[in-house]
């Protein structure tokens, strides 16, 4: 029994067989790609752009993030999963949460008139002095409430009719 090897014609430019050729290119791009996976695989939008957000639970959903991450769903499916798996496990993917602050009822008496109503302008003044922002309450798109007979009598005041 006789072996014979087939030995394919070199490169006319280079005298490099042809299959050596193919095969670093085949490994370059395997290289290339494998590079990539790894660097969208190890890195998510929200766990980049917003270090501060990680550790969140819970919460709204930044939308900018999220088209982020599905962008990577549009190059490679895993590796934009992944980075969706992060910004959620991080919580990076998440609005940070809302502050909040509390003014004294006490101090809120002084923007409320004998009859019930509220002065606006005393109440801006006094929210502003309390909480260092500027509330445009003369806004015309402020939704305003009536308290209850309950609210006003916590506040020493008797409801007018």
């Amino acid at each position: 029994m006789v072996l014979t090897a087939r030995v394919q014609a070199p490169c006319l430019a280079c005298r490099t067989p042809r299959l050596e050729i193919y095969m670093r290119i085949a490994s370059r791009l395997i290289g290339a790609a494998l590079v990539g996976t790894l660097l969208t695989q190890l890195t998510a939008c929200g766990s980049i752009f917003y270090p501060d957000r990680r550790g969140q639970i819970d919460g709204k959903v930044d939308p900018a993030i999220a088209v982020l991450d599905a962008v990577g769903l549009l190059f490679y499916i895993i590796p934009g999963l992944i980075a969706f798996g992060i910004d959620f496990a991080t919580g990076a993917i998440y609005y940070p949460p809302g502050q909040t602050a509390q003014v004294d009822p006490a101090k809120l008496k002084d923007a409320v008139n004998a009859d019930g109503t509220v002065d606006n302008l005393k109440l801006q003044a006094i929210l502003e002095s309390e909480l260092g922002q500027r509330l445009p309450l003369d806004d015309p798109r402020l939704i305003q409430h009536r308290g209850s007979a309950e609210q006003l009598a916590s506040l020493g005041l008797v409801p007018a009719a």
